[in-house]
């Protein structure tokens, strides 16, 4: 092999490796809890976990690495898959605060593993600390609790500002509050984006807002505890 030769492999080498390293910087995360009632009651429906309906509580969607200019990196090793043995001391939490929703019914990991080879991968942390910093997110914003701290309750509807103040009185920063359609035309709050620092640790205040679909003034906040209704996969 040649000097030139053997140079040019290096220049190589040196460019994709900084390229690598670029594609996987960012500056904030996106912490995106969802709603199941307002998973479930729409027109597509949702199947239970085959673990059982999830309590009435926010879940965790995802921890998603963002750039300030509203873009985001994705995919950034696609050979990268979830290894189950990693997390299994996790799985417990997640079934509980991290459940799909989707059909047919499933375990989760195909959803945990869709998330750490979209955004995962992308967020400088390994498998097993992505996962448990979403869960300690999760405990560190109660949502609910801050919801009903403020007298908002599932079954009821309220104006979207009143429910955005709840969430930036108890969290400490503004929400961006995504909602989405029932059968009946109302608007219920679907998922609530939080910015976290890229430590993955600490809330900050949002760089930039998602372009998610906007709340109508008088918003459905829908009940999750009614079990008149299976969804269950037959």
């Amino acid at each position: 092999m040649g000097f030139k030769t053997s140079l040019f492999i290096k220049l190589f080498i040196l460019q994709f490796l900084s390229f690598l390293c670029s594609s996987q910087d960012f500056d904030f995360f996106y912490f995106v809890q969802q709603w199941p009632a307002s998973y479930c009651d729409t027109r597509q429906s949702c199947c239970y976990p085959t673990t059982g309906k999830p309590a009435e509580d926010f879940s965790i969607h995802g921890l998603w690495p963002n750039y300030n200019t509203g873009q985001w990196p994705q995919n950034c090793d696609r050979e990268s898959s979830l290894d189950r043995s990693g997390i299994s001391d996790l799985i417990g939490r997640m079934q509980k605060d991290w459940p799909t929703l989707a059909c047919p019914s499933s375990d989760g990991m195909r959803f945990w593993g869709h998330e750490w080879e979209r955004h995962g991968t992308c967020s400088s942390l390994d498998q097993h600390s992505y996962f448990q910093a979403a869960l300690d997110l999760k405990n560190k914003a109660n949502l609910l609790q801050v919801l009903r701290d403020a007298g908002i309750t599932p079954g009821n509807f309220y104006r979207i500002d009143t429910v955005k103040q709840a969430i930036e009185g108890g969290i400490g920063y503004e929400p961006f509050v995504e909602c989405n359609i029932d059968p009946e035309g109302n608007h219920q709050i679907y998922q609530v984006y939080l910015c976290v620092d890229t430590s993955a640790k600490n809330f900050i205040r949002c760089p930039v807002f998602p372009h998610g679909r906007s709340c109508g003034s008088s918003t459905e906040f829908p009940s999750f505890s009614s079990d008149s209704e299976s969804h269950d996969e037959l």
